[in-house]
């Protein structure tokens, strides 16, 4: 199916993570559907991302951001937009589960709604104007947490529920200027900072399994592919009439009968 994303300026936060993160399989699947992708984020790997992308002849930019400084942010919006003229995409990506519960600092838990919410505002702020000259969408990436609750951490979990609340709110504040505004919402994906935790417990195995045994959809983690995917639609015109929604990827994990389970 051909998305129409064709030379659209689409700019992913958080997008320099390991080979298969879920910003970095956004940013892939953008180029080979012939978008622009913009990458922000404070990781030196972007520069290789955008260098590879380049040499295969894509229109690819690099903009290193600390997303926890506004005046950098403020920047990066400015550079891409001198740049392209427009935004025709944003997506939140950036998010890091950071285990700041109940037993931190204060200090730490504004750090984690810094990074994991204030973040999302900022690069939304400073990014509309260039928004509103296409009527591009925004996407946010949310998580289960959420949702459901994850237990020691604070932080992260008070975060996504405002970046939840943030979606449904943009989603009002600019239908007005016909941009949509929705979130992906995900569960259990096999990531490399998902790998890495795993390896981090000492029953390791053990839990991946009674994680993945959760599941109901095939008993099986989401692939970054498959929610890099529903972006690309969510962002692209064939969803053109959607707004305000949260599309949840996660193979039935969330809202699903239990009951399933045992079937």
């Amino acid at each position: 199916m051909d998305l129409h994303l064709k030379d659209k300026v689409v700019v992913v936060t958080g997008a320099a993570g390991l080979k298969g993160s879920i910003g970095e399989t956004i940013v892939q699947a953008l180029a080979n559907e012939g978008a622009i992708p913009v990458i922000v984020c404070r990781n030196d790997r972007g520069f290789g991302y955008e260098k590879e992308l380049q040499d295969k002849g894509i229109d690819a930019l690099f903009v290193k951001t600390d997303l926890t400084d506004p005046l950098q942010v403020a920047a990066a919006a400015k550079k891409i937009g001198e740049k392209y003229g427009r935004i025709d995409a944003l997506i939140n990506n950036i998010g890091v589960n950071d285990g700041v519960g109940l037993d931190a600092s204060i200090d730490d838990f504004m750090w984690s709604l810094k990074l994991n919410l204030v973040s999302f505002f900022a690069m939304t702020k400073f990014c509309l104007p260039y928004i509103k000259k296409v009527q591009g969408t925004i996407l946010n990436i949310g998580s289960k947490v959420s949702l459901t609750g994850q237990g020691a951490t604070s932080g992260y979990a008070a975060s996504k529920g405002g970046v939840l609340g943030l979606t449904r709110e943009w989603a009002v504040d600019l239908i007005k200027d016909n941009i949509r505004v929705n979130a992906i919402i995900i569960a259990e994906s096999w990531t490399p900072a998902y790998d890495t935790w795993i390896k981090t417990l000492e029953n390791g195995e053990e839990k991946l399994k009674a994680i993945v045994d959760k599941i109901p959809l095939e008993n099986r983690m989401t692939a970054p592919q498959e929610i890099a995917d529903t972006c690309l639609f969510v962002i692209s015109d064939k969803s053109s009439h959607t707004t305000g929604q949260f599309i949840t990827v996660d193979g039935g994990y969330v809202h699903l009968d239990r009951s399933l389970l045992t079937s």
